[in-house]
């Protein structure tokens, strides 16, 4: 495991994949609450991020929505 696997971001976005993965809506509602807390819990105003998020972001953020379109929600 590398550093960057380390990261508390990392491991809900692995979690968020599984959620998916399964079918988990609930669970993948609540694991994409706290990435979007974990990805900004640092910062401010004049906050700079130094770290990119993750590459595939966009991709877990696109199978969430397919996941609650055909959850009915």
């Amino acid at each position: 495991m590398d550093s960057a696997d380390r990261r508390l971001g990392d491991r809900i976005l692995a979690a968020l994949e599984l959620a998916i993965d399964q079918q988990e809506l609930e669970i993948a509602e609540q694991l994409w609450r706290a990435l979007e807390l974990a990805l900004s819990r640092y910062g401010g105003p004049d906050a700079f991020e130094k770290r990119d998020p993750p590459a595939n972001l966009d991709d877990v953020l696109d199978r969430l929505f397919a996941l609650r379109h055909a959850k009915g929600c």
